[in-house]
């Protein structure tokens, strides 16, 4: 069952900690992907200065104006897409996937990706995106139905681990522990 809109719709800091654990689903006409949410990034707005649009709501990305549950997908670093999650009770809050462990549709990520390794596939934002299919075409996609989305994930306990964000040119120092992780999983992309 999908996830539904009410999950999205709380604080960005709980939902990029609710969200690990959960599978993301992708179905495409070329087959489907599924991934277990393994590492996320919270990002809270216009007075987050790592965040897109912050300072001003004029800069933000119209698909962050979309109600929570939506996809917000963009381009950075010349070559990478990175998908994200509206996730807000109010404002501008969006969540970042970094990493996911492969779940099903490994051959078809494969082939996304270039490569005859499981290892690595999703270990990584713009690896994630590229493995499932994700592009531009996905923003403001309704994650609460449609054909890519979120599903409650296996039942078993983890333990979470808070660190600050990784790679951002806006808000280096911040000191926000607003990265979040399963301890231990293998496919997150950093430690």
């Amino acid at each position: 069952m999908k996830l539904g809109r009410e999950f999205y719709a709380r604080d960005t800091r709980t939902v990029a900690k609710a969200l690990l654990g959960k599978l993301l689903v992708h179905e495409t006409k070329n087959g489907f992907c599924i991934g277990k949410v393994v590492e996320t990034e919270a990002y809270l707005g216009l007075n987050d200065p790592g965040a897109k649009g912050n300072r001003n709501v004029k800069n933000a990305p119209k698909a962050l104006l979309n109600p929570p549950g939506h996809a917000f997908v963009y381009f950075t670093y010349g070559n990478h897409w990175m998908f994200n999650v509206i996730a807000k009770k109010k404002g501008l809050g969006a969540v970042l996937i970094r990493a996911l462990e492969p779940i099903a549709g490994m051959a078809l990520m494969r082939k996304r990706r270039g490569t005859r390794e499981n290892k690595g596939l999703t270990n990584g934002p713009g690896k994630l995106t590229e493995a499932f299919g994700i592009s531009k075409k996905q923003t403001g996609a309704d994650l609460t139905s449609g054909n890519l989305y979120f599903t409650e994930g296996p039942a078993g306990k983890f333990s979470v681990v808070k660190t600050t964000r990784i790679g951002l040119a806006q808000g280096k120092g911040d000191k926000l522990k607003l990265r979040f992780y399963i301890r231990g999983n293998p496919h997150v992309s950093k430690r």
